[in-house]
């Protein structure tokens, strides 16, 4: 990976006191926008799997319990990539990295093509599981990527912003999904060869993508996560021959982030199905919007949360956002018409900021251990693979009451903000 000297790293200082950390540098302003750019695009492919998810349950005639496969094919592959792309972030660089991940990102979408001939939903999540491959791996290189470039006091800040643009794919996301996979009537098919299109076109402009980034020359960085605010605390970091498990805050973020996907991957698979048969006359394609809408929300969240950020300490915002949900997850439960409808779409602004905070906390003073820690916060977004599976099958009796289970992972991530996050 490319280094540079620690020491040429450091603040500046005036006297006793350091100087305000700039967000990002000059010389990384065209990488900075590039890397912030990837957030967005592994948010469309994230938020239109939900899409795809009530699709496959109407044209493959598949339950709700089953249709949660298809997030258990997503983000079961951030369990299996999370470690693999780390080493080859390690051995490679941060560059070669993504232009893995996009790689990989392309031939699933590609891969849809077959899969829509043989209308097969095994097929289809094939598919995913290699496009998913591909986001795990941009997904373990982009953060601690967008942490080298600056400084640390500044890496929670610069993830959050780059997590908003995430929040812009997540809008795309069902608005392309609601317009051409799920819309009815129009000259419309409601079939599988929308989908087939929709994914060649996508992997093509992946491509495209990978090609432009392979042209960009990405200076020398150093992982901010190494270093500390003064000489004393890098001695003690580079003395204290710490293992990466032994590191406390890394293991509960870990924790914490298997919960907050399992929560966020719960919310979104059934969100379309909880507003098509919970609010009266309303479609799959409108619910879509709606959709689409809340993660408006969730954007808006995060740029409020980098705000919040420069005055309130990120633990505490995250526990703050954790009881919000809570609340938020038992008004949903009643299914109280377009109060609880509001209360789901909110779910996602109280949610916007969990899982860039979460990563951040997480990778804190990891030093040599930042790339490995960053492999394992990523494989602990499998909670999303294994927790929609379950809520779907209460939601097969009632898609409302399925949402009282997301509370159980607020309090576990109420208990990493408040207690569990400080750097031992």
């Amino acid at each position: 990976m490319e280094t540079v000297d620690v020491a040429s790293q450091r603040p500046a200082t005036t006297g006793a006191n350091p100087a305000k950390p700039a967000f990002t540098k000059k010389e990384y302003l065209i990488v900075f926008i590039f890397v912030t750019s990837l957030f967005m695009l592994w948010g469309i492919a994230i938020t239109m799997g939900d899409v795809l998810n009530r699709h496959f349950q109407k044209v493959l005639s598949i339950s709700k319990a089953e249709s949660g496969l298809v997030q258990f094919s997503i983000f079961g592959a951030y369990a299996v990539m999370g470690i693999p792309a780390g080493l080859f972030m390690k051995r490679f660089g941060y560059k070669n990295g993504v232009l893995l991940g996009l790689a990989l990102y392309a031939i699933g979408a590609f891969l849809f093509i077959p899969s829509a001939n043989a209308e097969s939903f095994a097929a289809f999540r094939g598919a995913l599981f290699v496009l998913a491959c591909g986001l795990a791996t941009l997904e373990t290189v982009a953060h601690p990527f967008m942490a080298a470039l600056g400084d640390q006091r500044t890496s929670d800040q610069r993830i959050n912003f780059a997590q908003a643009f995430n929040g812009v794919g997540a809008i795309i996301g069902p608005l392309i999904g609601g317009y051409f996979i799920l819309r009815v009537g129009h000259g419309m098919e409601n079939d599988l060869t929308s989908v087939k299109v929709l994914y060649a076109v996508i992997g093509a402009i992946i491509l495209l993508v990978a090609f432009s980034f392979s042209l960009v020359k990405v200076p020398r960085l150093a992982d901010p996560h190494a270093e500390a605010d003064g000489a004393e605390d890098l001695r003690h970091i580079q003395q204290s021959g710490k293992t990466l498990f032994q590191h406390k805050h890394f293991v509960w973020a870990v924790i914490a982030q298997f919960f907050n996907v399992a929560a966020q991957g719960g919310t979104w698979a059934f969100f379309i199905v909880y507003g098509a048969e919970k609010m009266p006359g309303m479609s799959d394609e409108r619910a879509a919007y709606f959709f689409s809408m809340s993660m408006f929300l969730m954007m808006m969240g995060r740029f409020i949360g980098v705000f919040l950020m420069r005055y309130i300490a990120p633990n505490i915002l995250l526990a703050a956002a954790a009881v919000g949900n809570i609340i938020m997850a038992v008004i949903v439960a009643q299914s109280a018409g377009w109060f609880s409808f509001g209360a789901l779409m909110m779910m996602n602004f109280f949610m916007s900021i969990m899982f860039p905070t979460i990563f951040s906390l997480g990778l804190k003073n990891l030093g040599k251990h930042t790339e490995r820690g960053a492999s394992f916060i990523v494989m602990g977004v499998v909670g999303g693979a294994l927790f929609p599976p379950v809520m779907g099958l209460i939601a097969d009796h009632d898609v409302a009451v399925s949402y009282y289970l997301p509370i159980i992972c607020y309090i576990v991530i109420f208990l990493f903000g408040s207690r569990f996050s400080k750097v031992s």
